[in-house]
């Protein structure tokens, strides 16, 4: 090997490490220290899962360290305030439900902030179906069996929810509308005392997340799920539309936003990063098996669903009257 290949071949190392280092300054430099997942809820729930399984993978492909932060509290709310008051360079990232951008606007008259405002949609990260379900002994097994015997049984209307002025809630109403029945809104302090009168025969019917197991095992019956088509999660389970009721949908999701202020180019590089990452084969395979649905949409599609379920719960909201202060 020649004096002169040696030059050139030290030459070309030298110009491809300074590339990387500039690269990966430029990312550092970018965001300036560690950046935080704000979680609304506490450690173990749904959003704290997603939160904890994509922040290693984001650590990976932003160059930056990530760490998970619980702000629980009001449903959310709380944490979408820190957000509101956070610094706009990029840090902070808030992975939240539906409920503390769509459906808190249309319920609190004292809201200390506004989603259109105040954030921008970065991506969807999962979504899952919300269903309506009723006791392994009930006398009904299908919906239309159900509709039929609330129509039969008018003192008896009532179905029940782990939460009242939840999408959960609203998505009963939904059915009300459509079905023209009356039906009564039962709000249960959690999951557990619901499930309970539900396998108990204390109450009709249902709307939640509920785990699946219950159903595999036979201890519920799943009559119907909120999604434009059957999840995956539960294949055999058809949808309201399928059963008639078309205007019955709204399912339940997680997404990431960040400060309103946001510069556009970091905006675009967090949207990839967490889209991508959803996406990850052992990621994919855990959030599955937690019972939610990777979507990776990037911040355009996902601002595009925001306003549609926007558009979706508004009016049944209003038509309800409720208020949440």
């Amino acid at each position: 090997m020649t004096l002169k290949l040696v030059k050139k071949l030290f030459i070309g190392a030298c110009m491809s490490l300074a590339v990387m280092s500039t690269a990966h300054a430029e990312t550092k430099d970018r965001f300036g220290g560690p950046i935080k997942l704000l979680v609304g809820f506490p450690a173990g729930g749904a959003g704290d899962t997603i939160a904890r399984l994509i922040a290693e993978k984001l650590t990976s492909s932003l160059g930056a360290t990530v760490i998970v932060e619980n702000k629980p509290g009001a449903g959310g709310r709380i944490a979408a305030e820190v957000l509101k008051n956070a610094p706009n360079d990029g840090r902070t990232i808030l992975i939240t439900p539906l409920a503390p951008m769509v459906i808190a606007p249309l319920t609190f008259n004292k809201l200390h902030y506004n989603p259109d405002k105040d954030f921008v949609p970065v991506a969807g990260l999962v979504k899952f179906p919300l269903t309506i379900a009723t006791g392994a002994n009930s006398p009904y097994s299908t919906l239309p069996e159900l509709i039929a015997w609330y129509k039969a049984n008018p003192s008896q209307t009532s179905f029940g929810t782990s939460a009242t002025g939840s999408q959960l809630h609203f998505l009963g109403l939904m059915l009300s509308q459509a079905a023209k029945v009356d039906l009564t809104h039962v709000a249960y302090q959690g999951g557990a005392p619901l499930v309970t009168d539900l396998m108990g025969g204390h109450i009709p019917a249902a709307i939640d997340q509920f785990p699946l197991e219950l159903y595999r095992n036979g201890k519920i019956r799943l009559l119907a799920s909120s999604g434009a088509t059957r999840s995956p999660l539960i294949p055999d389970v058809p949808t309201f539309k399928e059963q008639g009721y078309p205007g019955v949908e709204g399912e339940a999701w997680f997404g990431a936003f960040m400060q309103a202020n946001t510069p556009p180019a970091v905006v675009q590089q967090v949207s990839e990063a967490l889209a991508s990452a959803v996406q990850q084969p052992d990621v994919k395979q855990k959030l599955m098996q937690a019972g939610m649905e990777p979507t990776g949409l990037k911040a355009p599609e996902f601002a595009a669903q925001v306003r549609e379920d926007q558009a979706r719960w508004k009016p049944v909201i209003e038509a309800s009257g409720f208020r949440g202060d």
